[in-house]
């Protein structure tokens, strides 16, 4: 690349730089609105995959089960590092630093690709020995070999959730949203071909979501390394170690792979809660109805996204008045959106539980999961508050801010309160869900005071 091409292209302003860097009202909406569809997208993916395998059987649905938590802890992981280098990238844009946000995206991809050979080897290699300490029994052989496809494309999950955060980390969100919702569609029509006519059964489903992942992922590697026409520019042939950037990176990074970990804890304590007052039905009742509070949740993590990336351009611009208001008006804007969604989950409860209890005996899950939806929905506005601090925090680079709030959200606040309300209360599987509710508002509402003092701290510093 000459040196005029180099010098042009670090003028180059993308519409995302100019998004982030722009009106933050503006931008909150025009970066959320892609990244709200494109999980719509994933969303659908994922029933249709779940679909797909159970027309396999119960034991197909129990051997990709299997492998859940170690899918679990390989998104949190490419999330990690993804959000960790998204953050960065965007405080570096706003401070108009972009030698920086470029180096940042280099050491993203070196540390991508280093912690995926050191969780592939391992579990590729030992499957078979942790299904069977698992106790997977007559499984374990799809089990084994769905989780051996999987663990092998481990970095092509790691390179699509990192290339996507770059993209967003300059205010790129179309293009990820383009990505991502390919990636999904596509997984959707491979599925059928690959477990049904293709004749391979539950390793099918694997092989779909590789080839999907690994077609995505070329279209984001032309558009990084090929067409490079983004604002960051990744040059790995002159890559050199900065330790201040890999810290910078593992700040955010480490707390929210550590932060979606605690979820999966929590969602373990609560399957123990509702076992112990409802047995397996409850259970049932508790995994499709949390199914339907993430469906009603996708604008809210859409948003999340936008408000990491404009608070994080903010702050590192020191417009400290702009992050506040991109924060504030988020927040609005969600309690708003996720009223309206709670008033239609509550009011069409009935139909909606109808629609998942077709099968066989689930007419005797209906009324509870009724109840489950219309008391679960009076905490869909309030996830705002939490979700957008937790982003907020994200943004400035306040990794360890964000776990805490939601180790507040989760263990301290939402299990307790579960068992509080389910066995100490007596008040059984409802009394679950009104844990649920309150541990939510709390955990929350704490969030949210505990922002507001940090913006205000930095608005005071700014001006003094």
């Amino acid at each position: 690349m000459s040196e005029n091409i180099l010098q042009n292209q670090q003028k180059k302003h993308t519409e995302g730089i100019k998004t982030l860097l722009g009106d933050p009202k503006r931008a909150i909406i025009k970066l959320a609105m892609p990244m709200i569809i494109a999980m719509f997208v994933q969303t659908l993916y994922n029933f249709a995959d779940a679909l797909w395998v159970s027309f396999l059987g119960p034991d197909a649905l129990s051997a990709v089960g299997f492998f859940f938590p170690f899918f679990f802890m390989i998104m949190s992981v490419g999330s990690g590092i993804g959000m960790g280098g998204s953050a960065a990238i965007s405080r570096f844009i706003g401070a108009h630093k972009k030698e920086e946000a470029d180096n940042v995206a280099a050491h993203t991809i070196v540390l991508m690709v280093i912690l995926g050979i050191i969780i592939t080897i391992p579990f590729f290699v030992f499957s078979k020995n942790i299904f069977e300490l698992m106790g997977a029994g007559s499984v374990i052989e799809d089990a084994t070999k769905y989780a051996q496809i999987m663990f092998a494309g481990t970095l092509l999950v790691f390179f699509s959730n990192v290339a996507n955060s770059i993209l967003r980390g300059e205010g790129d969100a179309k293009r990820s949203m383009y990505a991502m919702a390919f990636g999904s569609i596509l997984n959707i029509i491979l599925d059928p071909i690959f477990i049904y006519p293709l004749k391979m059964g539950v390793p099918g489903a694997a092989w779909a979501s590789i080839v999907s992942m690994a077609i995505s992922s070329l279209i984001l590697f032309y558009w990084l390394f090929v067409k490079r026409d983004s604002y960051v520019s990744i040059n790995l042939s002159n890559f050199r170690f900065h330790k201040f950037i890999l810290l910078d990176i593992l700040r955010v990074g480490i707390p929210f792979t550590l932060s979606q970990l605690l979820m999966s804890f929590s969602f373990l304590g609560l399957n123990l809660i509702v076992v112990a007052v409802a047995g397996t039905d409850g259970i049932a009742v508790y995994t499709t109805g949390w199914r339907i509070v993430m469906f009603g949740s996708l604008p809210l993590i859409g948003m999340s996204t936008a408000v990491t990336a404009v608070t994080g351009a903010a702050y590192g611009a020191n417009e400290i008045k702009k992050l506040d208001i991109a924060y504030i008006y988020s927040v609005k804007i969600g309690f708003l959106i996720e009223a309206f969604v709670a008033a239609i989950v509550f009011i069409l409860a009935p139909q909606i539980g109808w629609l998942f209890t077709q099968s066989e005996g689930g007419v005797r899950i209906l009324d509870n999961l009724i109840s489950f939806l219309r008391i679960t929905a009076i905490f869909y506005p309030f996830v705002a508050f939490g979700m957008f601090s937790s982003a907020l925090f994200q943004g400035t680079g306040k990794g360890v801010n964000s776990l805490i709030v939601t180790l507040f959200r989760t263990i301290i606040f939402l299990v307790p309160f579960a068992y509080l309300f389910a066995i100490i209360l007596g008040m059984g599987i409802n009394g679950a869900w009104w844990g649920i509710v309150a541990g939510n508002i709390f955990g929350t509402l704490i969030a949210f005071l505990w922002a507001r003092l940090y913006v205000k701290e930095l608005l005071k510093k700014s001006i003094s």
